[in-house]
């Protein structure tokens, strides 16, 4: 593991890279929970985020019935409970191993207009204390893709259309065996539901993620590459492994 700042750090490989980032998750929660009653986590559903939320569901420290836990993105068009729905991915990985005092995912079989009304109402609430997210091919942070990217959104959540490169990256993921079975569209939180939060932790990881990695860490921000805007945060911190972070030597360099 090599820590260039306190910003960012590089392991070798994908359990490490997890592994790292869910210790730095884990001390979060428990720092906060030493002054708060309960912690607002927002849980981005990505095969990126496996390592970290096991280390998580495996921890000692955190006390989960004061953890209220949202996720920031749901396909529009599967089947209810299909298994390629975030949702289900959170079931499998976080909720049916800790009980949260409060799951609060994304139901598009509700109604669309209805639930974008009910998770909005959720998620204002109370101020979001953390976000673990990751970054996709094409530097979109939850689905915000480039064409809809907005770094002013008025809006918490949005339905938005997703783009080739996102709809090729779920693929890639073998998240669905085909293109053609991609949903077209999807909820979002938007960048701005994701930048309010106090602390973000951000998992990358693969080869196919260098050039976003490369983007965000030196590109200009723009929506070109949303997560670009990840490096305006007060506390945002980075976690890639070797592969994702292997086109960023000028950096390297320079840290």
């Amino acid at each position: 593991m090599i820590k260039f700042n306190q910003n960012i750090t590089v392991s070798s490989d994908k359990v490490k890279t997890g592994n790292t980032a869910g210790k730095a998750v884990e001390d979060c929660i428990v720092r906060l929970l030493q002054t708060k009653k309960e912690v607002r986590i927002i849980f981005a559903a990505a095969p990126s985020q496996n390592s970290m939320l096991n280390y998580l569901t495996n921890s000692k420290l955190i006390d989960w019935s004061k953890i209220v836990a949202f996720h920031m993105d749901e396909y529009i068009g599967l089947k209810e409970n299909a298994p390629e729905l975030f949702s289900t991915y959170l079931e499998n990985h976080l909720f049916s191993k800790v009980t949260v005092k409060q799951k609060n995912t994304i139901n598009v079989h509700n109604g669309i207009a209805e639930e974008l009304e009910r998770y909005e109402k959720l998620l204002s609430e109370e101020k979001i204390d953390i976000v673990c997210l990751g970054i996709g091919e094409n530097g979109h942070i939850a689905f915000n893709d480039p064409p809809v990217a907005d770094f002013n959104d008025p809006k918490v959540i949005k339905v938005v259309e997703l783009d080739e490169a996102c709809r090729t990256q779920q693929v890639n993921d073998a998240c669905f065996d085909t293109f053609d079975d991609v949903p077209e569209k999807a909820i979002t939180l938007t960048i701005p539901t994701l930048m309010n939060a106090d602390h973000l932790f951000c998992v990358v990881l693969g080869t196919k993620k260098s050039e976003a990695v490369k983007n965000t860490l030196s590109g200009v921000i723009s929506t070109a590459c949303p997560a670009s805007i990840l490096t305006t945060h007060p506390d945002c911190k980075f976690y890639f492994d070797e592969k994702a972070f292997s086109k960023n030597k000028e950096i390297t360099k320079a840290l």
